[in-house]
């Protein structure tokens, strides 16, 4: 079973893609490599961070790896809180305090489109590979449903009822912008000689 370090610590998101991957792939974290610091991610494009991170794990540790890097992007904000998502409320990086954030902006608003984007940077034998998925959608005016995380709550999909955070796991997977960029991944994996 091919082994790869996905370049995160947080637990969810390995969930997440241990979800998605099935058991093709042995996934391991960086906790699972006993790394705990934070990553760089100093970069201005979600595709710049991904790489960065994915190249960081993949120079320490020599193991085929990947990283992701999401951002919520709102029209009305002008693609805000974007490459920022995750400390767009600071650096401590509390998702109860960027979802405020988010909703005080956007308290008189109208216009809620919005849209999740997830890049994926792979480094498998020495080769780099990108890819994207992107989910449409809307910011909802208060946060509903417990389950996901970041900004799940306030995020309701195009052609959906509820909230990412009203959706089960399997739900959310089968539309997310992480669920189309896993799935062109995957693909990438199994097509490759790699």
């Amino acid at each position: 079973m091919e082994k790869l370090v996905f370049a995160t610590n947080n637990k969810h998101k390995v969930d997440e893609i241990r979800h998605l991957l099935g058991t093709d792939y042995d996934v391991c974290s960086l906790a699972d490599l006993n790394y705990h610091q934070d990553i760089p991610e100093n970069k201005l494009s979600l595709e710049e961070n991904a790489m960065e991170k994915a190249l960081f794990v993949y120079e320490k540790f020599g193991l085929s790896c990947f990283a992701d890097d999401t951002g919520l992007e709102i029209e009305a904000l002008c693609g805000e809180p974007g490459v920022f998502s995750a400390r767009y409320a600071g650096e401590e990086k509390d998702s109860l305090k960027n979802i405020k954030k988010v909703l005080e902006k956007m308290k008189d608003v109208d216009d809620r489109r919005a849209r999740f984007r997830c890049v994926i940077a792979l480094i498998i034998n020495e080769n780099e590979c990108l890819f994207e998925g992107i989910i449409n959608g809307e910011i909802l005016r208060e946060p509903v449903g417990n389950f996901g995380f970041g900004y799940d709550s306030i995020f309701k999909a195009e052609g959906c009822d509820v909230s990412f955070a009203q959706m089960s796991l399997d739900e959310k997977s089968k539309i997310s912008h992480r669920g189309k960029a896993i799935s062109e991944f995957v693909k990438f994996l199994k097509l490759s000689s790699f």
